[in-house]
């Protein structure tokens, strides 16, 4: 199973949609795609749109993590799968925050 990522930007935002499985070989995609795009940001704020997410195994919750720790990312989420995913990723960065 594939995921499709797009990118959509205007002058405020800047919105990374992930559709499908986060995992494997598409974890290093999304990472190389976030190290192209990410320059690009300029300050805007980035939203994470998990809601056609289906899948993400430990690595791709990693990239997701470290893209949220860099930027403090919005989430959007639609069912209680992404929101525990999204939940999930932002508990972790907490926890580290915590221990400094």
């Amino acid at each position: 199973m594939a995921l499709r990522i797009t990118v959509e930007q205007n002058t405020d935002t800047m919105v990374l949609k992930l559709e499908g499985r986060l995992a494997g070989a598409w974890v290093a995609e999304l990472d190389r795609l976030w190290a192209q795009i990410s320059p690009e940001r300029n300050g805007r704020k980035l939203a994470l749109d998990l809601r056609e997410t289906t899948y993400a195994d430990a690595k791709g919750i990693g990239i997701l993590r470290a893209i949220y720790g860099e930027t403090r990312a919005d989430f959007l989420t639609g069912s209680p799968w992404t929101q525990y995913l999204a939940e999930e990723v932002k508990r972790k960065d907490a926890e580290q925050n915590q221990e400094v």
